[in-house]
């Protein structure tokens, strides 16, 4: 459905640590896509996808990071709007035959997002917390209000609700048709004046253990858990430097939980707290590039999408520095011009 979150992707600079890594408390297993690129699988479908991050990509600046894709019904017609509505389309739209269509875009405030429309039924995160895949998704960004108009013209996104973190400093939360997606802030304290940036919870079974066991492998903890209204959240730094969050649910029979600040009660205190979980180490360790070193990433980036088993879509950017001149990157599986495309169902 429009406006829902369809795939991820980690770019990292040891694809081969992050396989070793995700899995030991995601329980996330990998699928090969081609000898450059491997799919993460929850259940057997593949959600989410790893891409190397090349010398050449860190000279640039950019960090290690997760991004997300957001499905659309007409990719063109979203690229456009957002165009209109004072985005930066870095990569596409363009099309993987019998696949999809994507672009990757940079918002009016500068944080890195996808755009994506599979061929056929995506497998898209419909808002219902399940474990093994991302449960809630953050946006820090230089003014969370512009930020929301932007998005909820982009793709629908409704706001559910709002609270005041103290001082004055709100956290607005958004989704569609009663389901939470995320939520969004304007920076603030040690956290003003960096790049903005979305942060992707990962629903574990228990935020205790998924943190143990991340931080014996060598991950960094950057906001210690902290106990929410109907579950628990953790920030943390993966081996290799990508930010990303782990969050349990500690009633499941609750209607949907939400990490940091996540509740349905607006008046909560106890989500006052959440969104400071935003450390100034966290920011750094997921922030995206500045929106010149995000144009360079995503520009330099060629992209390709599998169709995931089940139903699942799986687009991915890949880099390519002399591609950055033309008007967006090609597809990898358009650069195999007689290969065809593996597993695709």
């Amino acid at each position: 459905m429009h406006g829902q979150f369809v795939w991820y992707e980690l770019t990292t600079p040891d694809a081969e640590a992050s396989k070793k890594f995700y899995p030991r408390f995601t329980g996330w297993g990998t699928q090969p896509f081609d000898k450059d690129y491997t799919m993460w699988t929850t259940g057997g479908v593949p959600f989410a996808g790893i891409f190397k991050l090349t010398d050449e990509m860190r000279q640039q600046g950019v960090p290690p990071n997760w991004m997300a894709y957001v499905e659309a019904d007409d990719v063109d017609a979203t690229v456009n709007k957002a165009k209109s509505l004072g985005a930066t389309v870095v990569a596409g739209p363009g099309d993987i035959p019998n696949v999809g269509r994507y672009a990757v875009v940079i918002d009016p405030q500068g944080a890195a997002f996808g755009v994506y429309k599979s061929v056929r039924e995506s497998g898209a995160w419909d808002g219902t917390p399940v474990v093994g895949r991302m449960s809630w998704h953050e946006l820090m960004t230089k003014d969370h209000e512009a930020a929301f108009k932007f998005y909820s013209a982009l793709f629908g996104w409704e706001k559910t609700g709002e609270m005041d973190m103290g001082d004055g400093n709100m956290y607005l939360m958004y989704g569609q048709g009663g389901k939470m997606y995320g939520g969004m802030f304007t920076q603030f304290g040690d956290m003003a004046g960096m790049h903005p940036f979305w942060l992707m919870y990962i629903h574990v079974k228990d935020v205790a253990k998924a943190v143990e066991i991340a931080t014996k492998a060598g991950a960094q903890v950057h906001r210690p858990q902290m106990d929410i209204p109907g579950g628990s959240i953790a920030i943390l730094g993966d081996p290799q430097g990508a930010g990303f969050a782990v969050h349990h649910e500690s009633a499941p029979a609750a209607a949907a939980a939400q990490p940091a600040a996540k509740t349905a009660s607006k008046k909560s205190a106890a989500k006052k707290s959440a969104p400071k979980a935003k450390t100034k180490a966290v920011a750094k360790k997921a922030a995206k590039p500045s929106p010149k070193a995000a144009a360079k990433k995503k520009a330099s980036k060629k992209v390709s999408k599998k169709k995931a088993a089940k139903g699942a879509s799986r687009p991915k950017a890949r880099a390519n520095k002399k591609a950055a001149s033309k008007k967006a990157a090609r597809p990898a599986a358009r650069k195999r011009p007689g290969k065809k495309p593996a597993k695709k169902r």
